[in-house]
């Protein structure tokens, strides 16, 4: 986990909204940060971004659960765009595009990446996705029964893949991205970048065999 958030506060009890921070690792102090904005810090042991999302579900109790970055690159204030509609009853899993307020706000390679993933999973679902939606919402049963299980930079995009094949309404809207606090593990360094491309290239690889595996079997005499 990154430094929290400081508008982590918008969402809180009153406004309908809990806030669990998961904290896989940090040194930074981070957790102490969130804890006093009362959000509900819990730890999760395994690194991976996968590992830390999959705690912050199994934590959860409200029907629908949304998640965000709390490096600030994301404004809690904004979880309505994508919870809205799941809420609603309207969609089954919900995607925020990112859209940058300001110059620099996401980094080039990091972009880069992003546009070349969502174009290999727009090829993969049939989709008009354009983005990975680190900011998104779902129900939290149906996420649970997903069988969700890599616990790395796959994570959300198995989401999305698992999501389609269970015939999930997936919808993707417009929400503000900004310029994060400190350095991304992931999209921050080229490193990172690579090893999500890695993370992700391999569930989509997956993701066609399996395809290909129940075409064949669904023309079998």
């Amino acid at each position: 986990m990154s430094k929290s958030n400081p508008r982590t506060k918008l969402y809180g009890r009153r406004s309908g909204y809990r806030a669990i921070v998961v904290d896989n690792g940090s040194t930074d102090g981070s957790a102490d940060i969130a804890r006093g904005y009362d959000a509900l810090v819990v730890h999760e042991a395994q690194r991976g971004f996968g590992a830390a999302v999959h705690r912050g579900l199994l934590t959860a109790t409200a029907p629908v659960v949304a998640f965000c970055d709390a490096d600030a690159s994301m404004d809690p204030g904004d979880l309505p765009l994508v919870a809205g509609p799941v809420l609603a009853g309207e969609h089954d899993l919900v995607l925020g595009r990112r859209r940058t307020t300001s110059r620099g706000a996401w980094p080039a390679h990091a972009r880069f990446a992003n546009w070349a993933l969502a174009r290999l999973m727009r090829r993969a679902t049939g989709l008009p996705l354009h983005d990975l939606g680190p900011m998104r919402a779902a129900g939290r049963k149906p996420l649970l029964a997903l069988g969700l299980r890599d616990r790395r930079s796959g994570y959300p995009l198995e989401m999305v893949l698992a999501a389609r094949r269970e015939g999930w309404s997936i919808l993707e809207v417009d929400t503000p991205y900004s310029a994060r606090v400190g350095q991304s593990k992931v999209t921050g360094t080229i490193k990172g970048t690579i090893t999500a491309i890695r993370d992700m290239s391999q569930l989509l690889a997956e993701h066609k065999k399996d395809a290909a595996r129940g075409r064949t079997e669904r023309v079998r005499p």
